[in-house]
């Protein structure tokens, strides 16, 4: 049972599942949590971007191959971790609220985050530099193990019916926002400082403003309120999901997702290391040239939110999971070509427009699947286990793939099979874009 504040909330909320119209107070509580978001989602992924220096300070190695993997495993760690967080923190928002897991999200992914800047390298303390480099990247794994299934639970169940698909589309703008972030810093102190500067101290700066900056969205995210949809659902006497209904949800959402993953990881940030290293660009180069495909897919993930709500998820999720297992080989074989930075910068742009489909579409596609119940728990816990499996290691098998086949194409085997398999869930799915939440 609800107690007598909460109740009082739901009913100022006028909290029906049919609301047609966003109120002002839910504006101020998206900016809240799309603002913190974009924090969490910096300091996640900036690591990605300053990783050939990482490589250099905490897996010293003869064979720069051999470190850069160690390090692409460091990274994929804590994607091992992000079914833990899901676990634990979609737990807890299924049972104290929305507010409180996004709360806990945003206090661990800052332990996590200043750990990685503070941590002594190799040189200096030996095995323990890489051990609690892990320790650092598990906790940010935790982190974003609930904050993505959460913080899209609370978007989806405040958004009006028919703008769920637009609404749910700035969770991942967001995101995309904090890479485009972490990029653009990374570029910029990859020009301004040398490279003997940048292994040795600059590394450490992008993390250094993700400590600073977390305080921000810690701040924003305190006045948050519960939706009225889980307040709704304290005094329901809907049953819990079965643990065979439960998981036959999570199955379909991780088909649904696991294109979507491995495009984002492999193009959102392997990329920037792909270029550099088959592309024939400098690391500036590479990381300028990956900043402008993140701003076109910023720029395009609402319009396709907003355009599924009105033709529906399923005609655009085909799409896209159809386009890139039919075009992802000829992607990587012209980028391998060295064709030249305005030739890849060109490439890169409309990759993240298209790509911006899935995270225009798939938010509120996938958290569609499940009850108000147990939403934040299985809604975390697929999107844990589906950048767990396909995304996380997605960088560390495209390397593996390059250094034992020999081809720079191989990784587009990845897009090719991830692509039909979710283009074949999602078209044996129910369309869900105007139906109730359940």
């Amino acid at each position: 049972m609800v107690d007598q504040a909460s109740a009082t909330q739901l009913h100022l909320a006028g909290a029906t599942m049919d609301r047609s119209e966003p109120r002002p107070a839910f504006r101020k509580f998206i900016a809240a949590a799309t603002v913190g978001n974009i924090f969490e989602w910096y300091d996640w992924g900036v690591f990605a971007f300053v990783v050939t220096y990482i490589a250099r300070n905490f897996f010293p190695s003869q064979d720069p191959t051999a470190a850069l993997l160690s390090t692409f495993a460091t990274f994929g760690a804590g994607f091992v971790a992000r079914p833990a967080g899901a676990l634990l923190i979609g737990s807890i928002g299924d049972r104290f609220g929305r507010k409180t897991a996004l709360m806990a999200t945003i206090y661990v992914m800052a332990i996590g985050t200043v750990g990685t800047a503070l941590i002594p390298t190799f040189n200096t303390i030996g095995v323990w530099a890489p051990v609690l480099l892990v320790c650092a990247r598990l906790l940010q794994g935790i982190s974003t193990g609930g904050e993505l299934g959460g913080s899209l639970a609370f978007i989806i169940e405040w958004a009006p019916r028919h703008l769920r698909g637009f609404y749910g589309s700035f969770q991942q703008a967001s995101t995309i926002v904090g890479l485009l972030i972490g990029s653009a810093v990374s570029a910029v102190l990859n020009s301004i400082l040398t490279p003997d500067q940048m292994a040795e101290w600059g590394w450490r700066v992008p993390f250094i403003i993700g400590g600073v900056l977390l305080p921000i969205g810690i701040w924003m995210r305190r006045d948050l309120e519960d939706t009225p949809a889980f307040l709704e659902s304290k005094t329901s006497k809907a049953e819990q999901t079965s643990f065979q209904t439960g998981a036959i949800m999570v199955l379909r959402a991780v088909g649904f997702g696991i294109c979507w993953t491995t495009c984002q990881y492999l193009i959102l940030s392997y990329l920037a290391t792909f270029t550099a290293m088959q592309g024939g660009l400098t690391e500036s180069q590479a990381l300028w040239s990956h900043t402008t495909g993140l701003i076109c897919a910023i720029v395009f993930t609402p319009i396709w939110g907003f355009l599924s709500d009105r033709i529906g998820r399923k005609p655009l999720l085909v799409a896209v999971n159809l386009f890139f297992s039919i075009v992802g080989y000829f992607i990587f074989s012209f980028i391998s070509s060295a064709p030249g930075l305005a030739w890849i910068v060109a490439v890169q742009c409309v990759i993240g427009a298209v790509m911006a489909i899935h995270t225009g579409v798939g938010p509120a596609a996938i958290t569609e699947i499940f009850p108000t119940k147990s939403r934040s728990f299985l809604n975390s816990l697929a999107f844990a286990l589906v950048v767990t499996i396909f995304g996380g290691f997605s960088p560390y098998v495209a390397t593996w793939l390059i250094h034992t086949t020999g081809s720079p194409i191989s990784p587009s085997y990845l897009l090719i099979a991830t692509g039909l398999i979710a283009a074949a869930t999602v078209a044996v799915s129910k369309e869900t874009a105007h139906e109730e939440l359940s």
